[in-house]
C-alpha cells in the first residue's frame, strides 16, 4: 500500500515538474514568434522525452545525491514515509506555483521538501555540509553565470551576426529597390516622380533584403539555429531533471531503472501538454522581448551550463539558468521587466520553506499510519 502511495506521489512530482519546466527550453521560440504555442510545445515535448531517456546512460551521479544521502542519517532515507513526503511537499509546492504561472525550480523545491522531512524526524538535526557544497552555492551561483554569460555571449553576437540590422529608411520605385539607408550608412537618394517613400521597421526591411551567407537564406539559418539551441535546453533539463525524480523511486521494490525513468518521463510529458501555458507566458512574453537572435544566445546559454552541471553531477535549476539568460539579455538591451524579475525572485525564495512545510506535514501524517 505504501509503496503505491510513494509511486503516485512521485508521479504527480513529474507531472507537476513537466507542467512547469517542459516549455522553458522553447519559450524563446514563442516569445520571438519563430513558432507558434502548439509547434514550440511539441518540440519541447519531443527533445526533452530524449534527455529523459538518456539520463540512465549520463547523469547517474544525480540519482544519489536527491536520495537525500549524507543531508540525512541512513536509516531516515531508506524509510518510504521520508520519499513520499518529499515528493509529495516539492510536487504540491511546484504546482502551485504552475497555478500562478511562477517560473520555478522543481531542483529548488526537493531541496525544501528534504529539509523539512528530515528536520521533522530528526528533531532538528541535520548535516548542512552536503547543503551547502552540493545544492545551495550550485543553486545560488547558477543565475548568476548564465545573465554574465548570457549578456556577453549576446553582445558578441550582435556584432559580429549578419542578422542584426537597424532600423532603415528605403526610398522604393515600382518595379526595383533604390535605397536603403540605415543609421551607420550613409545615404544616397535616386527619386523621381513616380518613387514611393517608406519609412519601414527593421523586419520589414530586412524581409526585403536580409542577404545570402555562401548561398543560404540567413533568416533560414538563423531559424535553425535557434530551434536546436532550444531543442538542447529542453534536452539539458530532461537530462538533469529525470534522475532527481528517479531517486525517489530508488527504495520501491519491483521497479527497474528503466522502468522508473520511462514512467518519470510520460508524467513529465503529460503535465508539460496540459499545464504548461502559464509559465510559457511569463517566460516567453514577460520578462523581456525576444528577438531571434536573442533567443539563440539565451538558449545556448542554458544548454551549456545544464549539461555541463550534469556530467559534473552539479544539481543546478534550469528555471534559474534559462530566467538568468533572459534576464541578463534584458538587461543588455535596456528592455528587461523588472517587476516581474522581483516576483520571480520573491517566488524563488519562497520556494524553500514551503516546500519544507509541505513535506513536514506529509511526513508527520504518513508515520501515523
Amino acid at each position: 500500500m505504501i509503496t503505491s502511495v510513494l509511486f503516485i506521489t512521485v508521479c504527480f512530482l513529474a507531472y507537476a515538474n513537466g507542467a512547469n519546466d517542459n516549455f522553458k527550453g522553447v519559450a524563446t521560440l514563442f516569445g520571438s514568434g519563430t513558432a507558434n504555442y502548439r509547434l514550440a510545445l511539441s518540440w519541447a515535448t519531443l527533445t526533452t522525452l530524449a534527455g529523459s531517456i538518456c539520463a540512465v546512460f549520463l547523469a547517474q551521479t544525480l540519482m544519489v545525491k536527491f536520495s537525500g544521502k549524507g543531508l540525512a542519517p541512513d536509516v531516515l532515507i531508506q524509510s518510504l514515509p521520508f520519499m513520499i513526503a518529499v515528493a509529495g511537499g516539492a510536487g504540491m509546492t511546484v504546482i502551485l506555483a504552475t497555478r500562478f504561472g511562477f517560473p520555478i525550480s522543481t531542483t529548488h523545491a526537493l531541496l525544501g521538501a528534504m529539509v523539512g522531512s528530515t528536520l521533522l524526524a530528526t528533531a532538528g538535526e541535520m548535516n548542512p555540509a552536503p547543503l551547502l557544497n552540493n545544492f545551495v552555492l550550485p543553486l545560488l551561483l547558477s543565475p548568476l553565470v548564465a545573465l554574465l554569460l548570457a549578456a556577453l555571449l549576446y553582445r558578441l553576437q550582435h556584432k559580429l551576426s549578419v542578422f542584426n540590422q537597424p532600423l532603415c529608411l528605403c526610398v522604393e520605385e515600382p518595379d526595383s529597390l533604390v535605397l536603403a539607408a540605415s543609421s551607420n550608412a550613409a545615404m544616397a537618394l535616386s527619386v523621381d516622380l513616380s518613387s514611393a517613400l517608406i519609412i519601414a521597421p527593421q523586419t520589414a526591411c530586412t524581409e526585403r533584403d536580409l542577404g545570402v551567407v555562401l548561398g543560404f537564406d540567413a533568416r533560414r539559418i538563423l531559424d535553425s539555429l535557434h530551434f536546436c539551441s532550444a531543442g538542447a535546453v529542453c534536452f539539458a533539463r530532461g537530462l538533469n531533471d529525470t534522475p532527481k525524480m528517479a531517486a525517489l523511486l530508488l527504495l520501491a521494490p519491483g521497479f527497474s531503472l528503466q522502468w522508473i525513468i520511462v514512467v518519470i518521463a510520460m508524467a513529465m510529458l503529460l503535465g508539460g501538454l496540459f499545464n504548461a501555458r502559464r509559465v510559457a507566458e511569463t517566460m516567453s512574453h514577460k520578462i523581456t522581448p525576444i528577438t531571434p537572435a536573442q533567443g539563440l544566445s539565451a538558449n545556448l546559454t542554458t544548454a551549456l551550463l545544464v549539461i555541463f552541471a550534469s556530467k559534473l553531477g552539479m544539481p543546478v535549476s534550469t528555471t534559474h539558468v534559462s530566467v538568468g539568460a533572459l534576464f541578463g539579455i534584458g538587461l543588455t538591451d535596456g528592455k528587461a521587466n523588472n517587476d516581474i524579475i522581483a516576483s520571480i525572485a520573491l517566488s524563488w525564495l519562497l520556494t524553500l520553506p514551503c516546500a519544507a512545510l509541505c513535506s513536514a506535514v506529509i511526513y508527520a501524517v504518513s508515520t501515523r499510519f
